[in-house]
C-alpha cells in the first residue's frame, strides 16, 4: 500500500470541549471506521490523524462516562476527558497490545481522575491483597446501586477513598472484570477484589439510615 504525506490537524471532539494537535499524516484507503483498535493504533503510528480521530470517536463516551462519575460535573469531566486523549495522543506509541486499547485508555483515565482527587484530598488507603473477599456481595451492590437511591449513592460513592471509588465504578459501571481492573489500576488481582470488598463495606456504612 502506497502512502502520501498531507499535514493535517487532529480533532478530538466531544460536546463542549475539543483538543487539536498538529501532525504529519499519511492517508490511505483503509476504511478507518470499521477497522479494529489495533488496526487504528498501528495507522496512527504510521502517520494517520484520522485513525486518532476514529479511536476518540469509539472510545470518547466511556471515557467521559468514567470522569463524570468521578467528579460528578460535566466541566470537570469534559476537562478530565480532554486530558485523558491529549495524553493518549502523546502516549500511544508506548501501548503495547497486551491489553484491550479500551482497557489502556481506563487505565489513563483513571490515573488522571485519581491525580485530580488526590490533589484535593490525600489519602491514607492501605490494601491486603490476603484479605477475604466474599465474591456474592457483587449482585447486591449492582442492585443497589441501580436501584431508586441514585442520587444518595453517587454522594456516598464520592466519599470513598480514591482507588475504592476507582474499583467500584469500573466494576459496577464499565463491567470490567476483576482482571480488567487490576490491568487498569497496575495492581494485582487480589488486590482489585480487595479494594472492590472495601468498598463495598465502606458504601454500605455510608448508606446506612
Amino acid at each position: 500500500m502506497r502512502l502520501g504525506v498531507d499535514s493535517a490537524v487532529v480533532v478530538a471532539r466531544m460536546s463542549g470541549w475539543s483538543a487539536r494537535v498538529t501532525v504529519d499524516s499519511p492517508s490511505s484507503h483503509l476504511d478507518l471506521a470499521a477497522a479494529a483498535d489495533r488496526i487504528l493504533v498501528a495507522a496512527f503510528l504510521a502517520g494517520s490523524q484520522e485513525a486518532f480521530n476514529v479511536i476518540v470517536t469509539r472510545h470518547q463516551r466511556n471515557v467521559y462516562q468514567l470522569c463524570f462519575r468521578f467528579v460528578h460535573t460535566h466541566e470537570d469531566a469534559s476537562d478530565l476527558a480532554q486530558d485523558v486523549f491529549v495524553r493518549a495522543f502523546k502516549g500511544l506509541k508506548n501501548f503495547k497490545g497486551d491489553s484491550a486499547l479500551s482497557t489502556w485508555l481506563y487505565r489513563v483515565g483513571v490515573n488522571c481522575c485519581l491525580n485530580q482527587v488526590a490533589a484535593k484530598r490525600p489519602s491514607t488507603e492501605s490494601i491486603d491483597d490476603a484479605q477475604y473477599v466474599d465474591e456474592r456481595l457483587d449482585d447486591p451492590l449492582r442492585a443497589v446501586v441501580r436501584g431508586e437511591r441514585v442520587a444518595e449513592v453517587r454522594r456516598a460513592i464520592a466519599q470513598l477513598p480514591p482507588k475504592q471509588r476507582a474499583t467500584l465504578l469500573l466494576r459496577v459501571y464499565q463491567e470490567l472484570s476483576h482482571d480488567e481492573i487490576a490491568t487498569i489500576l497496575g495492581c494485582s488481582v487480589g488486590a482489585a477484589k480487595a479494594n472492590f470488598f472495601h468498598a463495598l463495606r465502606n458504601l454500605k456504612r455510608l448508606l446506612q439510615p
